[in-house]
């Protein structure tokens, strides 16, 4: 039962994997914002380390930032991590995290994941 458990760990981890870089996708084809700083970092860590790197800064990176100008935060990290979709891979509190830091920026979390 255990490797079960360690594979369907496993297949989440990737699918995760790729919801990370099909937001790169995303924002450099629906933003034009090309965040090759974050491909690389997903590339090297993995998606879920990477995702838990930027929930956990102090600031947020410069790719949120560049996503927020463009009033595009449903294509950040942060917004991903909410989505129903995750919430077996991340604790409250990273949750929490991006919810907060969404908020703050004047993003509708509600209306994002419930529209």
């Amino acid at each position: 039962m255990a490797e079960d458990g360690v594979d369907t760990r496993y297949v989440r981890l990737a699918a995760f994997h790729e919801a990370m870089v099909d937001i790169y996708r995303r924002a450099k084809s629906e933003a034009g914002y090309t965040a090759t700083y974050f491909l690389s970092m997903v590339s090297e860590r993995g998606g879920y380390e990477t995702a838990l790197y930027l929930i956990h800064t102090d600031r947020p990176s410069d790719g949120y930032t560049a996503l927020y100008e463009r009033g595009r935060l449903d294509l950040t990290v942060e917004a991903l991590v909410l989505r129903p979709d995750w919430d077996d891979l991340f604790t409250a509190e990273a949750r929490d995290l991006a919810r907060k830091r969404l908020t703050d920026y004047g993003f509708d979390v509600d209306a994002h994941l419930h529209g």
